[in-house]
């Protein structure tokens, strides 16, 4: 492992808590770490094969307030509807990025044309929290398709890393977020490497979403959350078989969290206001 590389303080598998017939597994949070500040919550749903004539996806309108959901579509398609008018259709390798700030209603459903055929479907949901001076922020969405999304190849040539926000080898993500995230997703043939990196001031979101690959030397399979030490500012990966990861870093809050459902805020005061407001239609 190369000088000033993060070493590897934990793998967190993931738990299987389907919804429906909806294959999903949480690595986030889980029985030995509640959140990785500011990344709060994971939810991995397939990889699984719809048939034709299915029901989709089950996320019918419901609220959010204090947070940010950035949606990855590995697999499949997803329709995005909310209540500031927001509305896509975003196909496999592309991204959708919610900001709910002060509170906002939305939906993540099947588009017709997959109810309709079927067809392959995995999708992942990451919330990143909001500080306390964002948590009323003006809600936004943006939705990337792959082609929107920057991609850079890793210096052995046996890998692609897509920016999605943040920088990677000086190139620019499709967007620019609030707190100055940084996210991707790296896609590596068996046998290749990366060296991305990590700053040791910023918290790192690492998810091993397919294959098999080594954490600055140790192995991690799929399914599974690597807590990293702040020891280094990058971190080593090496690809066993072809793998698929989520990759970034960000700031830490440093601030208390108070989630209820839908809500993520920094008093229980805050959560009852939040529920309040959307049952009097305020969200």
């Amino acid at each position: 492992m190369m000088e000033g590389s993060r070493t590897l303080r934990k793998l967190h598998p993931s738990r299987r808590d389907d919804i429906g017939d909806l294959v999903t597994r949480r690595p986030l949070p889980g029985p030995e770490i509640g959140h990785l500040d500011p990344f709060l919550f994971l939810n991995h749903h397939g990889p699984q094969t719809y048939p034709p004539k299915n029901r989709g996806l089950p996320f019918g309108p419901h609220p959010h307030r204090g947070f940010e959901t950035v949606t990855f579509i590995v697999d499949g398609e997803l329709a995005h509807r909310d209540s500031g008018g927001h509305e896509s259709v975003i196909a496999s390798g592309g991204v959708q990025w919610m900001t709910a700030g002060r509170g906002i209603v939305h939906s993540e459903l099947s588009p017709a044309s997959f109810l309709e055929r079927g067809g392959d479907l995995e999708i992942l949901q990451l919330w990143v929290n909001l500080p306390a001076r964002l948590k009323f922020t003006e809600p936004n969405y943006v939705g990337l398709q792959r082609d929107d999304i920057p991609r850079v190849s890793t210096g052995d040539g046996k890998g692609v890393v897509q920016v999605i926000a943040g920088q990677v080898s000086g190139e620019a993500g499709a967007m620019e977020s609030l707190t100055g995230v940084a996210m991707t997703t790296v896609s590596l043939d068996g046998g290749g490497s990366v060296r991305l990196a990590a700053p040791a001031a910023r918290e790192v979101f690492l998810y091993v979403v397919r294959g098999q690959v080594r954490i600055a030397g140790k192995p991690a399979p799929a399914f599974h959350l690597a807590e990293l030490e702040a020891d280094g500012d990058a971190v080593e990966i090496a690809a066993d078989d072809s793998s698929v990861l989520l990759f970034g870093h960000a700031e830490p809050c440093r601030e208390p969290i108070v989630s209820h459902g839908p809500f993520v805020m920094n008093t229980r005061e805050e959560i009852w206001q939040a529920i309040r407001d959307y049952e009097a239609g305020r969200i």
